[in-house]
Parts: C-alpha cells; sequence; structure tokens
C-alpha cells in the first residue's frame, strides 16, 4: 500500500479503481514537415474540427454545469480566430519549416509562458486556456483522440486540460488527483462545480515496491491505471491498493464529511458571529466577473477584493472606460446590495503588460508597480476611476489602492479621485462615490497606520505582500522552505497593530490575503478584532462556521468601526 499527499482543492471520500492519463506527447518534431502549403491546409482543416469539437462541448458544458463553465470554452473557440495564436502559428510553418503540429506546440508555450510567470494564480491558469487550444490543434493534427470512460473510476493525471474534464462522462468520474494544477485551474473550478473530490500537488509513486516510493520532479509517474485508491481530499490524502482497515476508516470520515457539509450548508443566511459575540463579515475573493455566481453560491457576504487587473493582462492595450464599467458594474448588480471592494489596478511586478513601457527593473517587486504605477500614468488611472464611480451607481461597490507606503500616495490618489468626481458631475453622467480603503501590505503602511486610518474608510491587509516584505522572503521563491513562514512573528504583531489602530479611529480592518482562510488563525483574528476575512468563494462556509464555533474574546475592538461593512444601496 502507498500512502500519498496532496493538497485539497475540491473536498470529498471516495474509493475505486483507476484510470491513468498520461500527457500526451508535445516534444518537437514529432511529426516530419511536408510542404509549407500542405501545412497550412492541415492547420486550417485542424482549426475547423476544432471548432465543431467546442461548439459540442460549449452544449455539453451548458446543459450539465452551466453556462459559466460553457463560456471557458467560448472562449476558447474565439481564441482560434486570435491572430496572436493562428497568425504566429501560420508565420511559424512559413519562416521555420516545421509541421503544423509542431508550431502549434511552440507558438502554445510561447503564449502561456507570459501568463506562467505571473504571481497571480487566476492570471497563471489564463495559461491552461491558450495550452488547451493549441493542444486541441495538436492532437487533431496528429490524429490524436479523446479519452472516454467505460466505466467509474478515479482520474489520475499530471494535469487535466478544462476541456479533458468536461468532455469526460461525469457520472462516472468518482474522483480526481493531479500531479499539478492550482487552487483556481480550471479543472480546480470544474470539480467544485461537479462536487468531485480533487487533490492537486499529488506526491504520485514512481514505484509500488514495499511501501513504494514518490517520484521526483523529473521522474516518470507509474502507471497507475487498473490499482485501486482511497481517496481522502479533506486531509489532502490518498492510498492506492489500501488494505481493508483503511477503506473501513473512509466509511466512517466519509459520513463525518458529510454531516460536516450538511451543516455548513445550513449557515447560509446566517452571520459570521462568534460565541463571543464578534461580528466577522465572511467575504469572497474574485478575479472576473463571472465568479460572482460562486460567491453567491457559497452565500458570501461581499466581495473583499475584485482583482480589477485581469481586464489589463493578455492584451495589447487598456481596457476602456465603457469595458472595464460594464464589468465592474455587472459584479455590482449581481451581488444585489453586498458590498463590492475593487482594488485599483496592480500591473507591475510579476504581472507586466507591454504597453505600459516600464522599465526592466532588477527587483521588481520593489519597483514600479501597482499604486505607483497609477499616480505616474494619470490618464489610464483615471479612466478606471471613472469606471468604479459610474459601476457605484448601479451597485453596493468600494474601491482600494494597493502597495500604500505613504499618506502622500493617498492624498494624489484621492486628488486625482475629486477631480474624477468633478468631471463625471460636470459631463451630466450618473455616478456614485464610492468608499475609499487602502491595502495594508508593506511594513510602512502598518506602522503609519494610525496616520493613514485618519484619512480612509476602511484597511484590507494583503497578507502575501505584508509577509514577503516584511521577512525579505520572496513569495515565488520555493526554495527558501522554513524561512519562508506565514506565521511569522512580526508579521502577527504587525497583523495586531494594524486592527488596533483601524478601531481606534473608528474604520474596519479586514485580511483578503491567504491568511484569511488559515484555519489555525482564525480565532487570533476574532482576538484582534477584525472586521472581515476574506477567501476563496468554496471557502466561505468553512469559515463562517469557524468563527461561529469561536470562544475566542476579543480583545481589541470598537462597535462603530464596523456600521460601514454591513450592506446598503449606496454609500
Amino acid at each position: 500500500m502507498y500512502q500519498g499527499k496532496g493538497r485539497c482543492a475540491c473536498a470529498g471520500i471516495t474509493y475505486g479503481k483507476i484510470l491513468h492519463i498520461k500527457t500526451p506527447d508535445i516534444t518537437p518534431a514529432a511529426l516530419t514537415c511536408q510542404s509549407v502549403d500542405q501545412e497550412l491546409s492541415h492547420l486550417d482543416i485542424a482549426i475547423n474540427k476544432a471548432q465543431i469539437e467546442l461548439d459540442g462541448l460549449i452544449e455539453k458544458a451548458r446543459v450539465e454545469i452551466g453556462q459559466e463553465q460553457a463560456e471557458i470554452f467560448e472562449i476558447h473557440r474565439m481564441m482560434l480566430d486570435d491572430p496572436d495564436i493562428v497568425d504566429n502559428i501560420r508565420d511559424m510553418i512559413k519562416q521555420g519549416g516545421i509541421s503544423a503540429a509542431d508550431a502549434s506546440i511552440a507558438v502554445g508555450k510561447e503564449q502561456a509562458a507570459i501568463f506562467e510567470a505571473l504571481d497571480d494564480d487566476y492570471m497563471k491558469e489564463r495559461s491552461a486556456d491558450i495550452k488547451d487550444v493549441t493542444g486541441r490543434l495538436a492532437r487533431i493534427l496528429r490524429g490524436g483522440e479523446t479519452v472516454t470512460l467505460s466505466e467509474s473510476c478515479v482520474i489520475v493525471a499530471d494535469d487535466l486540460q478544462p476541456s479533458q474534464t468536461v468532455a469526460m462522462d461525469r457520472s462516472k468520474i468518482l474522483g480526481f488527483v493531479l500531479r499539478k494544477g492550482t487552487q483556481n485551474s480550471h479543472a480546480s473550478i470544474l470539480a467544485r462545480t461537479m462536487n468531485i473530490p480533487l487533490i492537486i500537488n499529488a506526491n504520485l509513486p514512481a514505484d509500488l515496491t514495499g511501501q513504494g516510493r514518490a517520484a521526483t520532479e523529473s521522474e516518470e509517474v507509474l502507471d497507475l491505471s487498473g490499482h485501486t485508491i482511497a481517496l481522502n481530499s479533506v486531509k489532502g490524502v490518498f492510498y492506492i491498493d489500501p488494505d481493508e482497515e483503511i477503506v473501513d476508516k473512509l466509511k466512517i470520515d466519509k459520513d463525518i464529511f458529510e454531516q460536516q457539509r450538511l451543516r455548513q450548508l445550513a449557515l447560509r443566511g446566517l452571520p459570521g458571529i462568534s460565541k463571543t459575540g464578534h461580528r466577522v463579515h465572511t467575504f469572497a475573493n474574485i478575479g472576473q466577473p463571472d465568479d460572482v455566481e460562486q460567491v453567491l453560491e457559497n452565500d458570501g457576504e461581499g466581495i473583499g477584493l475584485f482583482r480589477s487587473e485581469f481586464l489589463y493582462l493578455g492584451r495589447n492595450d487598456p481596457p476602456n472606460e465603457e469595458e472595464q464599467y460594464r464589468a465592474y458594474a455587472k459584479v455590482g448588480s449581481t451581488m444585489n446590495g453586498r458590498l463590492v471592494i475593487i482594488r485599483t489596478l496592480d500591473i507591475g511586478a510579476d504581472k507586466k503588460v507591454d504597453y505600459f513601457n516600464l522599465p526592466v527593473e532588477e527587483n521588481p517587486a520593489l519597483g514600479m508597480r501597482a499604486l505607483r504605477i497609477c499616480l505616474t500614468k494619470v490618464d489610464i488611472f483615471k479612466t478606471q476611476l471613472r469606471a468604479i464611480y459610474r459601476a457605484a451607481a448601479r451597485g453596493n461597490i468600494a474601491m482600494m489602492f494597493p502597495m500604500v507606503t505613504r499618506l502622500k500616495e493617498v492624498e494624489q490618489a484621492k486628488a486625482i479621485c475629486a477631480q474624477v468626481e468633478q468631471e463625471l458631475k460636470d459631463e451630466g453622467k450618473e455616478y456614485a462615490v464610492p468608499k475609499i480603503g487602502i491595502m495594508i501590505e508593506t511594513p510602512a503602511a502598518a506602522i503609519l497606520s494610525d496616520q493613514l486610518a485618519k484619512h480612509v474608510d476602511f484597511f484590507s491587509v494583503g497578507t502575501n505582500d505584508l509577509n514577503q516584505y516584511t521577512t525579505a522572503c520572496d513569495r515565488q521563491n520555493q526554495d527558501l522552505g522554513d524561512f519562508y513562514d506565514p506565521h511569522h512573528e512580526a508579521v502577527l504583531e504587525l497583523l495586531r497593530l494594524i486592527a488596533k489602530n483601524a478601531h481606534a479611529n473608528g474604520i474596519p480592518a479586514g485580511i483578503c490575503g491567504e491568511l484569511a482562510a488559515d484555519p489555525e488563525l482564525t480565532d487570533l483574528f476574532i482576538e484582534m478584532g477584525y472586521d472581515e476575512l476574506s477567501v476563496s468563494p468554496g471557502a466561505v462556509l468553512a469559515l463562517r462556521e469557524r468563527v461561529r464555533n469561536s470562544e475566542t474574546k476579543c480583545l481589541n475592538e470598537l462597535t462603530n468601526s464596523r456600521t460601514s461593512l454591513e450592506p446598503q444601496k449606496k454609500f
């Protein structure tokens, strides 16, 4: 019996046979290049076949899992007309004399790499869309077939493209175990939509001799098809060829899990109030307007972080005012009075856009990014602010500035806001004035939080960057090991100071970084007096349950600091 571990991306417990889907060969020169004209003709035929396949997937997704997920494949279909993809494939065939299949793979890798380099999981996963589309073309060109399920099974793979997941017969999928993946990957989102247990980042075995041995990163995983697996994604563990004792324990764990899920579903509509009476608003983080459905499904009381930069990435020019207005207004109106906090443009560091013409920096995390860009590219900033002010008339919308380090930056940003308000007023356009907050994600802002609190309406702590800048540990460096400690004492002391200074000045304080979902810290955040915790949509009800079960007494609380988080139509 082999015991493996991974991360839970969709909670559940299951048992069954394994179907191991191997990653298809995507190495170059898999096919001999014929003439350029023939390869271009093959590409056109493949594009047509891909369009037909995607039409079928769109309809299948729409019927089985809803319009929101069907839109994934509508985007894939549009990518087949995207010149950055299709024209580049054609150019590579003409210039490089390579097969259409190899050109598709090469362009897919090149385009996907742009998104994979970003430090935002949502944006990273957009690379999966590009790989899916170009991989589909390569598969068709190479005569490959799609996976067909003949019996109920647990799918094991390195990773899954969104189209692979939806194309399978969901009634025969017991669970997923993936060697790669993230919480925001399409595979994760689709698994949660279909309520299928999923473990990502699994340490799959290289062999099953004795107790077995996990494959190293460079090693090939043993073909596990035909073996049995017991999967407990709640705990992030799985057992290959489990003994009877493990299977019996799995059944008990499954009963406990199902009871827990029913308890959490019963919390819909109930406030997050601890047993000591402290009110904690359980909000959700989103990356695009369509994520709102997941927020409402999980009864998020609001949106604590709407990452607006998704509108700016993967394009050749910045989004205009109307495009942004429609996106923000859609979220605001769909949330129907629940608070939506939009983070203004957070480009820079790992999130780059060529059309901003930013200089190459030796240490971009400490360079021109976020609010610094907005204060130097005022026209772009004003376009976004105009869209937010107009959308605020359509919903309960607030906004916050990222990467603040001192009061001068807040004053400059608010002066630009005043200009925008006057312009909209002069033009006779409908708007509402949103509340203005700031993200506390630098030690400088944390230390100056007493001063800053006097000039804004709320704080939201970005714990990922706060940890990075406080401990001098690059958040993207996977080799730092124990040196990167999310529970570092200095970070926790700054969190305590931030909440204290917010409440002393009568404003609410929230947390929208990864620590907000950390079950080991919920009690501590209640003790500190945090008013709002914002997590991924799927984690909202579990967080609310922890809050409601907490007996921790809040040691730092002023009642007037929470009133502005209560739902309201307009500010």
